[in-house]
């Protein structure tokens, strides 16, 4: 938390050869490297599949509004925001999800019975069935509440504004505390640190004061492409797991929230299994 802390409110932090900037830099030109070396890899294939990478590729020989951007860096920066965006917060999540469940066994006993009458004879719930979900939504949205994969969003002012009293001059970044406004005591209740589920029983719009306050996918119309993508995926693997395990916390489990990119747990998520 600390790295994060040092960009905010002081411009340019970023360009300066810091300690802890030389390692972002190193980090970078570490997983650019491994990157390239795949694609370049499937550039010298004779054949290939369709899959996401290929779409990429093909995508980037069409393209042509690179705004100063290489073909190479449009490539990279791509592949890197369908990996960070579209895997690590939604495993992140599953991670969260699992050890509030394993921490509220109510909760998790009523997961099960609705995700068991969901799933009869071991099929995989449908996406009608998953919509039906609302025990386990509820769960995921109170987890994404709590834990939202993302810390802040972003926006750039495009013209001076007066907000308040306050001068926001064109082009600078705002920056949106996620994790503030989301546990605000203020906006949420008394209970806004609490895991309590209940609270969505009627959706995002009864849950809280301000229903804006509420950004796990980010708001508006830049608004996260894949949340519906990354719900089902989420409702799915809690269905199978719920269905044949059940989750309590280990002793040995230490309670760390810490940013990574994502708020990931620090020392990872130590859980009991039992089969149901």
């Amino acid at each position: 938390m600390a790295m994060a802390k040092t960009y905010i409110g002081i411009p340019g932090m970023r360009y300066l050869p810091s300690k802890n900037n030389r390692e972002i830099w190193k980090l970078e030109k570490e997983i650019d490297s491994l990157i390239l070396s795949v694609v370049n890899h499937r550039t010298e294939e004779a054949t290939h599949g369709k899959d996401l990478l290929q779409m990429i590729l093909d995508g980037a020989e069409t393209y042509d509004d690179y705004k100063g951007l290489s073909k190479e860096r449009f490539i990279v920066d791509n592949c890197k925001n369908m990996y960070f965006a579209g895997y690590e917060t939604t495993a992140t999540t599953l991670s969260w999800t699992l050890m509030l469940l394993a921490a509220s066994p109510d909760w998790q006993a009523r997961v099960r019975a609705e995700v068991l009458e969901t799933c009869k004879d071991g099929f995989l719930p449908d996406a009608n069935a998953l919509r039906n979900m609302k025990t386990l939504t509820m769960v995921i949205l109170e987890t994404l509440r709590l834990y939202p994969p993302a810390t802040f969003v972003i926006r750039l002012a495009l013209e001076d504004i007066d907000f308040k009293g306050i001068m926001i001059p064109k082009d600078m970044n705002i920056q949106i505390p996620i994790p503030a406004l989301q546990q605000s005591l203020q906006l949420w209740g008394p209970d806004a640190h609490q895991f309590n589920p209940e609270r969505f029983a009627n959706g995002i719009v009864e849950a809280c004061k301000v229903p804006q306050a509420y950004m796990p996918f980010g708001i508006g119309a830049r608004i996260c492409t894949g949340q519906h993508f990354a719900m089902a995926e989420l409702k799915v693997a809690l269905s199978l797991l719920l269905s044949k395990f059940c989750f309590s916390l280990s002793p040995a489990y230490v309670h760390s929230p810490a940013f990574r990119l994502v708020i990931q747990p620090e020392h990872g998520v130590r859980l009991l299994i039992k089969r149901v």
